[in-house]
């Protein structure tokens, strides 16, 4: 995958401190960078050739492609 066509997530945080965390793609997955938003602060993420998946920690609000997912917590 071309790192400039991976997919985009827009995160938008509802409270203080939304832990958004990138996690590597390979034999052995592990973290690789940590934003920490605050209220109303807005996070674009792109997958890549080396980001396999994106965890978010927090209330937020998730915008993908495949439309609009709201956090539990």
């Amino acid at each position: 995958m071309d790192a400039m066509q991976g997919e985009y997530i827009v995160v938008k945080a509802k409270d203080q401190g939304v832990q958004v965390i990138g996690l590597t793609r390979g034999l052995d997955t592990k973290f690789h960078h940590t934003e920490k938003l605050d209220k109303g602060e807005i996070l674009i993420a792109q997958f890549t050739d080396h980001t396999s998946a994106i965890k978010i920690r927090g209330k937020a609000t998730v915008m993908t492609k495949y439309g609009t997912i709201e956090t539990d917590q």
